[in-house]
Formats: structure tokens, C-alpha cells, sequence
């Protein structure tokens, strides 16, 4: 009996999602990804045997797909999929050494560039252009921007910001944020943790921050942005909420 109802809601998932697999959108992707130069990898967390994951099968399969369009180097996709399930005993240390805790999780750059919840709709816009600038290593920030990551910001941020499938503006708020992230990795500090948080899968996550409407931003434990920032505010908040401690 339980199988059936496994393979009821796989057959209703497939029919859900099926336009996420069509000609057009692997076109699409393959225009999008067409600028890519060097190797990204993405981590993608998730739990097989946990059938109240509705969304991981859909998102590794979604990677895949994306990894299946973008560029090839050596017959090798430029795009490079591991697939993390905590259903392996094997693979639960790398669980811990990225600090995942929720399925779906899609993470670049040690994981502090990450998805908790599908990063679907809209945001594909946002994954596809993360993946690009990485494998670019251009984050598209200012220069004004880059200089007061490398120079002021020393202590710990983690930036949680809150979006919806639907939302159109979400994706710049997550885009921004995960360039901060990344250039200061690239600063070899690794000290900004992005996490674009998709509300409905983590509905205890937007209460906790009493999400009315998305994009909303939180840094450190704190709202401080309700939409879009401009990337001037948003650096000159992150620098007055660093903490000096993880």
C-alpha cells in the first residue's frame, strides 16, 4: 500500500512539474548558460527514503537537466552535479561539512551559496545567472562594493533571504546577496553565509520572521531589507550587523 501511494505522488509530481522539462526550457537554459568558461560544481542535498520531501526528487532532477544544457569541456558538462543523500551513510559527513540541515538544499562554494527549498520558478533565473558569474569568477558587483568586502568586513554575516516561486524581484535580492557571499570567499575570508530560504517549504523560517511580503531580507537574526536593496544600503548594513563570532 505504501508503495502505491509512493508511486501515486511520483506520477502527480511528474505531472506538476512536467513544464520544468520541456524543449523550450532546455533551449532557454542552454542560451543562458552559453557564457560559461570554467568547471562550477553544485551540491545538491537531499533525502531519497524521507517522503515528505516533496521537492527533492523534482530538484535533483531539475539540476541534472540544467547540468544536461549548459556547456561541455572534454565531453564533461562545465556544469558538475553531486548529488548528496542523506539516505548514504557515506555521504552524511558531507552533510556536515557544508552545514546542511534542511532537504532540498542546492549549494555552490562550500555551501555558503545555497537554496534551502527548491530553487524553482523564478529563482531558476537566480541559480542559472550564480552558476554563470561563478564560473565567469565575476560577481558583478562594484568595485566599491568588493573593496569594503575585502577591507571592512571581517566578521561573521549570514543573510537569509526569505522568497516565493512566484515572486520576480526575489531573484535579485538573492543574486546580490550571494555575490557578497561569494566575493568574499573569493577574499579568502569565507565569512558570509547565503541562504535564499523558499517559504512555503519552510514555513517555520518566514514566521519566524514574520514574512508579510517577499523578497525579505534578514541579516544576522534581523529583517532589514522588505524587497529589493539597493546594493549601497545593502553592504552598508552588512557591514554595521557583522558579528565577530560563527
Amino acid at each position: 500500500m505504501a508503495k502505491r501511494k509512493k508511486i501515486s505522488s511520483v506520477v502527480r509530481m511528474e505531472e506538476e512539474f512536467a513544464e520544468l522539462f520541456t524543449d523550450e526550457v532546455k533551449q532557454a537554459l542552454q542560451d543562458a548558460l552559453k557564457d560559461m568558461k570554467n568547471p562550477v560544481d553544485v551540491y545538491v542535498f537531499i533525502n531519497s527514503l524521507d517522503e515528505h520531501c516533496h521537492y527533492c526528487d523534482v530538484t535533483k532532477r531539475f539540476l541534472e537537466f540544467m547540468s544536461a544544457a549548459a556547456p561541455k569541456k572534454d565531453g564533461k558538462s562545465l556544469l558538475q552535479i553531486h548529488v548528496v543523500d542523506k539516505a548514504n551513510q557515506n555521504d552524511l559527513q558531507v552533510f556536515k561539512e557544508f552545514n546542511i540541515e534542511r532537504v532540498p538544499t542546492v549549494a555552490f562554494v562550500k555551501g555558503y551559496i545555497r537554496w534551502t527549498g527548491a530553487p524553482l520558478g523564478e529563482e531558476i533565473r537566480a541559480l542559472v545567472e550564480t552558476a554563470v558569474r561563478l564560473s565567469l569568477n565575476e560577481s558583478g558587483l562594484s568595485q566599491e562594493t568588493i573593496n569594503a568586502i575585502k577591507e571592512k568586513l571581517n566578521g561573521f554575516v549570514k543573510i537569509e533571504t526569505v522568497v516565493t516561486p512566484s515572486c520576480p524581484y526575489c531573484p535579485y535580492a538573492a543574486l546580490m546577496a550571494h555575490m557578497v557571499a561569494y566575493e568574499a570567499c573569493k577574499a579568502g575570508k569565507c565569512n558570509v553565509l547565503s541562504d535564499v530560504v523558499e517559504a512555503y517549504e519552510n514555513q517555520d523560517i518566514a514566521e519566524k520572521y514574520q514574512v508579510m511580503s517577499v523578497p525579505s531580507v534578514a541579516i544576522n537574526g534581523s529583517v532589514e531589507f522588505i524587497g529589493v536593496p539597493t546594493e549601497e544600503n545593502f553592504i552598508a548594513s552588512i557591514l554595521e550587523k557583522q558579528n565577530q563570532k560563527a
